[in-house]
């Protein structure tokens, strides 16, 4: 009998032991588990911050460099200028005004501006922004904000391809407090090679006194293998006229430089 009980007490230690093992083994498992499972949630939730910035702002140049050409045919603000702009005051797109208000130019609300608004503290603690319906929106208030406004209004004498005069200019005009305003715009322009979007053929429409036959006149630039041949050919023109109406001398042209051609309608 006494054989007994001692055998049942081993066997019921025994059990013990074991069941306080699988339990151990168990718990362990568990948080495992749950350590594997809290990793895995936490690289779904940062997914998107895996882009990097430089992929970000190449989607966001893809995005809205067709808008920021538009504009610059409409209004002659250059293409670069406008894209450099919105990546800088949109963060990219990311920003808070950006996400929250449509505002990729971090435009105030100012007197006159009967939209919605929204307030984030900027130079100063609760300012107030224009809120837009969708970027774009944005995109076509902004041309609008400086060239109805008189302190940019020298800006419209330069060039549409002369991106450095304009981001100096923004900076003198007072668009931005940040004393390397200009540095900065002009930096995104030359990384993103955004300058290649104020390089489309510019249209406008004139009459032929002598012929009294309306024409076209294109404005080309120069590109790497142009010649005055190739150029004549492309646009069916006769080289002495190209010549002729640009001046050129010695028959010569250069990479970059900018062509008028006369084309009839």
């Amino acid at each position: 009998m006494r054989l007994n009980i001692k055998l049942m007490l081993v066997l019921i230690i025994s059990l013990t032991i074991d069941s306080c093992g699988l339990l151990k083994n168990n718990k362990q498992y568990k948080s495992k588990k749950n350590q594997k499972s809290i990793k895995q949630s936490s690289v779904i939730e940062n997914e998107d911050q895996k882009i990097t910035s430089f992929d970000r702002a190449e989607l966001y140049i893809k995005t809205y460099s067709s808008v920021a050409k538009s504009e610059m045919n409409k209004y002659g603000i250059p293409a670069s200028i406008t894209l450099a702009q919105g990546l800088l005051e949109s963060g990219m797109g990311i920003g808070y005004l950006a996400k929250n208000a449509n505002n990729h130019f971090g435009i105030k609300c100012h007197k006159n501006w009967k939209g919605g608004r929204i307030y984030y503290d900027d130079d100063e603690k609760g300012e107030c922004f224009r809120v837009y319906l969708n970027p774009l929106e944005s995109y076509y208030d902004h041309s609008i904000f400086l060239k109805h406004r008189s302190r940019y209004s020298f800006l419209f004498d330069l060039k549409s391809n002369d991106y450095v005069g304009w981001a100096k200019g923004l900076k003198k005009a007072g668009y931005a407090t940040d004393p390397k305003y200009s540095t900065k715009l002009i930096s995104l322009i030359e990384r993103y090679n955004l300058s290649r979007f104020d390089n489309s053929n510019l249209k406008t429409s004139g009459l032929n006194k002598k012929e009294g036959k309306k024409y076209d006149i294109i404005i080309h630039k120069v590109l790497k293998g142009d010649t005055l041949f190739s150029i004549s050919k492309k646009y069916n023109v006769d080289i002495k006229d190209l010549i002729d109406q640009n001046k050129i001398k010695n028959k010569t042209i250069y990479i970059g430089q900018y062509i008028k051609i006369k084309v009839k309608e």
